[in-house]
């Protein structure tokens, strides 16, 4: 189930988190000042132990209480200025972050658009939420905590120990010794937490594709009595993602008391050292006190260290999954770019040509195969050969058996698929070289699976309007739809449908899917058995009004009820893959034993009997 497409050679966090820079860099002033800000309340926590130095070998050694309580005030003046520096730095991130994440939100939102159908296809829709989700999130808080602190804790140890080395050098060198070790460990503990980190944000996406799938799916759970097995799969999953993040937390607690235990034994032996020191009279009391403040000081930014590692490596990755998403190849637009024009009008019918009006050929398939991205060289194309000219202002039915490509032929024509083999025209023109926004213009599609969306009625029927269209073209689509039920709906057209339209029934929502592709009198219409959904009663009267759309229109209908085949002028039987039969409903009826099979269930000797009924 996990969608893991990261390379398996050794990866860099530095290079993968340097493919933030373009969304950094327009908000880099802020933050760079907020780190400066950062920098210079780190540096006075550092002053703090020469100001205590300074009060014990001064005022306390000379017993002057008045310069103690001088001293009191200036680390009390020292605390307040730190804290209100860390507060200016919070306050520059928070809002150009806050940004930064919006725009790679947008950008991801809008990429994902702009793939096409066969990378949805292959990605579960749990993955992609969890990045344009769970893995932002984690990029900011890097931003604006991680990011910075690795600065900021990187200058504040090089100034500590420079101040060390400055009041006593050998001690400053007994403080030191740990530093080959601990590079050495922080190596190790990056490549082991980054293989745990990339795990579990992957265990993050399938889980989050599950409870997607069961909430959408929750009248198929709950009608099937299927709660206890997909609570069962979903406990399986959290306990898989749990396993991982304790496996994250025992990386992050070793590599954390390894840090915290070497510089610890390290300040202990300084202090035996600096106490033996002071007792032979070489080193002051106060340098000693000083000293071992400035080495106290340090252990937070010292300690952090692996903290700071662990976050990071989680946001490189987050960006690497982030990133997997925005390098996918977008649908091309076209090798001709076309100037944009306003949505079309109706065509005449064939029988009465406009002289002024450009030529006109339908829709053609000239020696077109299709084969899906991801399957095997060897295997065979789902359709091969196709050769079908659908005339202007013709219906033509694609009648075929279950898996004979129906569904994805009609795909092809709106290049929601991209032909491997072969070219489509219509009216002439290849369909490559059409823009996609001017193509999905042209051509109209309703699926057999209605999808609406989380709005009103009349927002989801008019997404297949043209920019000009209105009330009018909505009640006239309604119409054609027999959807006439919207009325009675509480708001009527403004009526909220809900996620997925569910709160309607199925044939509701095929006559709205319906009513959005004929809403805006498309020159080309592909419809995929529009109305399986539908009563009988219903289906008469829809096809009766669909028979007036229909007669401006060049349409590829599929079909599988004789009803709905005799709305077309003629009739393409697809088998295997191929155009097996071109024809009108009768013809085929008398000549192939398939297609009568097919629309009545005897082979074609029985066909006119058979006929006689279905009409």
């Amino acid at each position: 189930m996990t969608r893991t497409d990261a390379p398996t050679k050794e990866r860099s966090a530095v290079r993968s988190l340097l493919r933030l820079w373009p969304y950094v860099r327009p908000v880099r002033t802020r933050l760079l000042c907020a780190a400066f800000v950062a920098v210079l309340a780190s540096c006075l926590g550092l002053v703090i132990p020469l100001v205590l130095k300074w009060i014990v070998d001064g005022p306390v050694a000379d017993r002057d209480p008045g310069g103690v309580w001088l001293g009191a005030l200036y680390l009390l003046l020292l605390g307040l200025t730190e804290a209100a520096l860390f507060g200016l730095r919070r306050w520059l991130v928070a809002r150009p972050l806050a940004g930064v994440e919006a725009a790679m939100r947008g950008d991801l939102y809008r990429h994902l658009q702009r793939l096409p159908v066969a990378f949805h296809d292959r990605w579960p829709s749990g993955q992609l939420l969890s990045r344009g989700t769970t893995d932002l999130m984690l990029l900011r808080m890097f931003l604006a905590f991680p990011l910075t602190f690795l600065l900021v804790n990187g200058v504040t140890i090089l100034v500590g120990f420079v101040i060390l080395l400055q009041q006593q050098w050998s001690l400053g060198l007994v403080l030191l010794a740990p530093v080959i070790p601990l590079v050495m460990l922080c190596h190790v503990f990056e490549s082991k937490y980054s293989l745990v980190a990339r795990r579990s944000q992957d265990q993050v996406g399938d889980l989050t594709t599950v409870v997607e799938e069961s909430v959408l799916g929750i009248r198929v759970i709950k009608g099937f009595g299927r709660h206890r097995s997909q609570a069962h799969a979903f406990r399986e999953l959290s306990l898989t993602l749990r396993g991982t993040e304790l496996t994250k937390a025992r990386l992050l607690a070793w590599i954390w008391a390894v840090i915290t235990a070497l510089p610890e034994l390290a300040v202990g032996a300084a202090l035996v050292l600096g106490t033996v020191q002071v007792a032979d009279g070489d080193l002051s009391a106060g340098t000693l006190v000083a000293f071992l403040s400035t080495a106290l000081a340090l252990r937070w930014p010292v300690e952090s260290i692996g903290f700071l590692l662990a976050v990071s490596q989680d946001a490189a990755t987050a960006t690497e999954r982030y990133f997997e998403v925005m390098d996918a190849r977008e649908e091309a637009q076209g090798d001709t770019p076309q100037p944009k024009s306003p949505p079309p009008t109706p065509a005449p019918s064939p029988s009465t040509p406009s002289p002024s009006a450009p030529p006109r050929d339908g829709i053609v398939f000239d020696g077109v195969e299709f084969r899906y991205p991801d399957a095997h060289d060897d295997a065979p194309p789902v359709l091969a050969h196709i050769d079908l000219h659908v005339r202007p202002g013709e219906t033509m039915a694609l009648v075929g058996a279950t898996g004979s490509g129906k569904t994805t032929l009609t795909t092809l024509v709106p290049r929601l698929h991209e032909v491997t083999g072969g070219r489509i025209t219509l009216d002439g023109q290849d369909i490559t070289a059409i823009p996609r926004e001017r193509l999905r213009e042209l051509v109209s599609v309703a699926f057999e699976e209605p999808t609406l969306f989380s709005a009103s009625v009349g927002e989801n029927v008019l997404m297949g309007a043209g920019d000009g269209d209105g009330e009018a073209a909505l009640g006239r689509a309604l119409d054609t739809a027999q959807a006439g039920f919207v009325h009675r709906l509480p708001q009527g057209t403004a009526t909220q449908v809900g996620e997925q339209g569910l709160s309607l029934s199925g044939g509701q929502r095929q006559r709205l899917a319906l009513a959005r592709a004929v809403v805006g009198r498309p020159r080309f219409l592909v419809l995929d058995d529009p109305l399986s959904a539908l009563d009988v009663h219903t289906e008469a009267l829809v096809e009766a009004a669909l028979r007036r759309v229909l007669a401006d229109t060049t349409a590829l209908v599929v079909a599988h009820r004789p009803s709905t085949v005799l709305l077309a002028d003629r009739v393409a039987l697809l088998s295997g893959g191929r155009i097996a039969a071109v024809g009108t409903h009768q013809e085929l009826l008398h000549s192939s034993d398939e297609y009568a099979w097919l629309m009545s269930g005897t082979r074609a000797s029985g066909a006119v009997s058979e006929k006689g009924d279905t009409a």
